[in-house]
């Protein structure tokens, strides 16, 4: 896996998935706050964009990674559909969407938080083992449960690329990239895989 450390890790993984992008480029994208400014400097690239994961929450609520994305990214993005009231069927139309528009993802963009997690797999919950679904309903996690991309998704996908900053992520950056199995950020494939960190977060 191979790592760029930068004062500005979000343009410079911005600039990477501007080269990388051509005609039907599907690019799923994780919320947060880190990865807004990639965002913003992806405004005129065009490509498809889907969720990697989505908090159960109302429309426009500020939990909604949704929210963020569309204030930030005039892009043509496909939302995860969290407000249906069945979310397992819910999560099954989703997976069929991508089914439809990007059997396999060109590219992956991923978070790290300081306890491992990455998506909306979290370290103890069940979605950890699906193995035979795309898309699935987590437990609640900080005060929501989730729509998340599995690990066959994500592993598919043509291309990782990690958003790492914070000095409270270097303990777990340390891990994702010595391939720690015990933290659910290390348990994603490295062989496609990129990292775009501050010197913070990879000292």
């Amino acid at each position: 896996m191979k790592v760029f450390v930068s004062d500005d890790p979000a343009d410079e993984a911005a600039k990477f998935i501007a080269a990388a992008a051509r005609d039907e480029f599907v690019i799923a994208v994780s919320g947060g706050s880190t990865p807004l400014q990639m965002f913003r400097a992806l405004a005129r690239v065009k490509m498809r964009v889907v969720q990697v994961d989505e908090r159960v929450a109302p429309a426009g609520h500020a939990d909604r990674n949704l929210t963020h994305l569309r204030e930030n990214w005039p892009a043509e993005i496909y939302p995860m559909p969290v407000e249906e009231p069945d979310l397992e069927a819910a999560a099954k139309s989703y997976a069929e969407t991508l089914q439809q528009i990007a059997p396999t993802l060109d590219l992956v963009h991923l978070g790290l938080g300081a306890d491992g997690h990455t998506a909306s797999l979290v370290p103890g919950d069940p979605v950890l083992d699906v193995t035979d679904r795309d898309v699935a309903i987590t437990g609640v996690y900080q005060g929501r449960r989730r729509m998340t991309l599995t690990y066959p998704a994500i592993n598919r996908a043509r291309q990782i690329l990690w958003l790492v900053t914070g000095a409270e992520k270097a303990e777990m950056l340390r891990r994702l990239l010595a391939g720690d199995p015990t933290i659910p950020a290390g348990r994603v494939q490295q062989g496609r895989a990129l990292v775009f960190a501050d010197r913070a977060a990879f000292p």
